[in-house]
């Protein structure tokens, strides 16, 4: 299918989920490190959209098998201040109209079967694969270069019960920087009529390869270097 298509895939699809799941609350950008792309032969970044009951609390129990194809992924979640965002043009100026950053551990499902090709298009069509999150620890953002700068330099590591490291990354490998996913939703949004509002909340993205999760596991994400402090979010999971 194209884009188009896809895009009409979407709509359809989260029409459906909301029924079940409640109002649009923000947006994913899925797709956002060369890890991520590689694994599903894609070269760009797609979107989905998020729900209210897809966010669960810090420290959330969820069964390991909580969708067709379950994955989790060590993320982060910026929050929305207002509407200025979309007339942003660098990661500054996106700084600007935020109010918080949000440790995040994306639950995705993949949904189709292994043996189906993927691609971006596919992907789009299946809302970016959306299925849960768990929202930790928060800072408020600062409009300032040192806490650009701190984004694009913060150590990010997931890690199990034992405190066996299972991933690790710079806030730099999402685009470059933690923020440009943002200027590129803008983008993405704007070519269909649509824009970011007050509250919304955007996943970034993973800063490392999804991993399937294991029942009686327990993932912490750590996120280092920021002004005000380091941040954590653990997920639970069950048999």
């Amino acid at each position: 299918m194209d884009l188009a298509q896809a895009r009409h895939a979407q709509k359809d699809f989260v029409s459906l989920l909301t029924r079940k799941l409640g109002r649009r609350v923000g947006f994913k950008v899925g797709l956002t490190s060369k890890a991520v792309q590689e694994s599903v032969g894609a070269t760009a970044p797609v979107r989905g959209v998020l729900l209210r009951d897809m966010m669960l609390k810090d420290g959330a129990k969820v069964p390991a098998q909580f969708g067709a194809r379950p994955i989790w992924e060590p993320d982060l979640i910026v929050v929305v201040n207002d509407a200025g965002i979309n007339k942003a043009t660098t990661p500054l100026q996106v700084a600007g109209h935020l109010s918080e950053v949000v440790a995040f551990i994306e639950l995705p499902d993949r949904i189709v079967a292994e043996t189906e090709k993927v691609d971006g298009n596919l992907i789009t069509a299946i809302n970016a694969g959306a299925r849960l999150g768990v929202l930790g620890e928060r800072a408020k953002v600062e409009a300032t270069p040192e806490f650009v700068a701190a984004l694009q330099n913060m150590a990010v590591t997931a890690s199990d019960q034992n405190g066996a490291v299972l991933a690790s990354a710079k806030g730099d490998a999402l685009l470059g920087h933690p923020l440009n996913p943002v200027l590129w939703l803008i983008k993405d949004l704007a070519a269909t009529g649509e824009s970011l509002r007050a509250g919304d909340l955007i996943s970034l993205g993973s800063f490392a390869r999804p991993q399937p999760p294991q029942g009686g596991k327990a993932i912490t994400v750590h996120y280092e270097g920021l002004p005000a402090g380091a941040l954590k979010v653990s997920v639970n999971f069950t048999q």
